[in-house]
């Protein structure tokens, strides 16, 4: 995989990002780190050389589990960790209430002040035993912050060399204007929102706008949660620590109905030779604007099968064949029957 160019900045990034959102054992079920920290560096391996985490993943643990499997290999490596989801003080706007790996209730802020957004990046620091970090992203705006103040923080950080570009997350167009001005001459290297076959809300005016002004994309999801790698089965139960477990996108009927169309495009994955899993991805590759993909993996045979997925070329006919199958998909939302 060549490693591309990420908006403007100076920045260059793998297609396949290793997310380490697992990794911190929260949300995703339990994880086991000496197994993380082999397959971040099997990722390196065969490429995915860029590592995308966050200080509210596990509450730091993934942070830690990526700094120690990165420790050997840190000038082969780009490191993307976020700002501004803070479980540890109660400033800014409540987000949401979660709980953690010992089954207590934590609340989670959106908080983007300057002062907190320096003293994240302090911690990160220490937490990755990194010097500086290749990209300092907005994890979610923070309604109670005005996003010139958080963006003046993070240029400081930029010049002060504990940054190497700065980005965002979750923004909207007008979010993504507001922080793109505010940064000056420095650039606003990218964005990274949601994205996949059964999730194409942002082709309605984040992508295009961050096409038009230069700045990447980085999308995370384009599994949509595991849903299409097609081995989520529709009887599977997912425990309490899973987020999954009461998520409406894993109702029975938006399994069955995803493993339906799934089923449809499986002759084009076997005419590559690849998964369902590299098939979702690649369509995410193939679409103007998007510059990386965010997988993550529990395992190095995980790491090095994503990798695949950043060589797959499609043919503008099974681009065809995936949107239509896919555009017409429709999954009921909560509440429904």
């Amino acid at each position: 995989m060549d490693a591309q160019p990420l908006g403007s900045s100076s920045l260059h990034v793998s297609p396949i990002v290793m997310g380490a959102f697992a990794m911190g054992g929260w949300h995703w079920g339990g994880t086991d780190d000496a197994v993380s920290i082999d397959t971040v560096r099997a990722g390196v391996d065969v490429g995915v050389t860029s590592i995308d985490t966050a200080p509210v993943y596990g509450f730091g643990r993934s942070e830690r589990v990526v700094g120690e499997a990165i420790r050997p290999i840190r000038a082969q490596v780009q490191v993307l960790t976020k700002v501004g989801l803070r479980w540890d003080c109660e400033e800014g706007a409540h987000f949401f209430d979660t709980k953690d790996a010992s089954g207590d209730t934590v609340r989670i802020f959106r908080n983007l002040r300057p002062a907190s957004i320096r003293w994240e990046v302090e911690q990160s620091l220490e937490r990755l035993g990194v010097d500086h970090i290749d990209l300092i992203q907005c994890h979610w705006p923070d309604p109670s912050t005005p996003i010139s103040e958080s963006m003046g923080a993070l240029a400081d950080l930029v010049r002060e060399g504990k940054a190497g570009a700065v980005g965002v997350s979750n923004f909207s167009s007008a979010q993504l204007s507001e922080a793109q001005e505010s940064l000056g001459s420095i650039p606003l290297a990218s964005n990274q929102p949601g994205y996949s076959l059964i999730d194409r809300r942002i082709e309605r005016g984040v992508l295009p706008w961050c096409r038009d002004h230069g700045v990447g994309v980085m999308v995370y999801s384009p599994l949509a949660g595991g849903l299409l790698t097609g081995k989520i089965a529709v009887d599977r139960e997912f425990p309490q620590s899973d987020g999954r477990h009461d998520d409406p996108r894993y109702d029975p009927v938006n399994r069955q109905r995803v493993l339906d169309a799934l089923s449809q495009v499986q002759t084009i994955a076997a005419s590559r030779e690849i998964s369902l899993a590299n098939l979702a991805v690649a369509w995410v590759l193939h679409r103007s604007g998007v510059t990386a993909a965010l997988v993550g993996a529990r395992t190095p045979e995980q790491a090095r099968e994503n990798a695949k997925a950043g060589s797959v070329v499609l043919t503008e006919s099974d681009l065809s064949v995936l949107d239509e199958v896919f555009g017409t998909l429709r999954l009921l939302r909560r509440g429904e029957t």
